[in-house]
């Protein structure tokens, strides 16, 4: 059964709306990186970047590990999964109605190929 208010749920949702925070993850898809370098190819503040780390983690879509003054950032595919989840029942619901909307329309195309008009009353 699809959960409908499960707060890890809202927290991932919630951290993948930001544009910036999209664009973190997909860069650490190669693998680890600094926070320093995850703030490189935006112009925003370190402090703005440490952040948008910070919902990131609090969401647990990345895990955070100190060494020395260096903080390394690593991709958590956990609430990407149950996000997925989520989205599938309803893209099975989507294909569904569509699927029926589809058959529909070709019985309705194949009644006028016939030479039969419905009736609108």
């Amino acid at each position: 059964m699809v959960k409908y208010s499960e707060p890890s749920l809202d927290r991932t949702f919630a951290a993948l709306a930001d544009p910036t925070r999209r664009a973190m993850l997909t860069m650490l898809q190669g693998g680890s990186h600094s926070v320093s370098a995850l703030a490189q190819p935006f112009s925003i503040s370190l402090p703005a970047v440490m952040k948008h780390v910070g919902v990131l983690a609090t969401a647990g879509l990345i895990t955070k590990k100190k060494k020395g003054r260096t903080v390394a950032c690593t991709l958590a595919p956990g609430p990407m999964r149950d996000a997925t989840q989520w989205l599938r029942h309803y893209e099975r619901f989507w294909d569904e109605s569509l699927d029926r909307l589809d058959g529909y329309l070709q019985t309705i195309q194949q009644g006028d190929s016939n030479g039969h008009r419905r009736s609108r009353s």
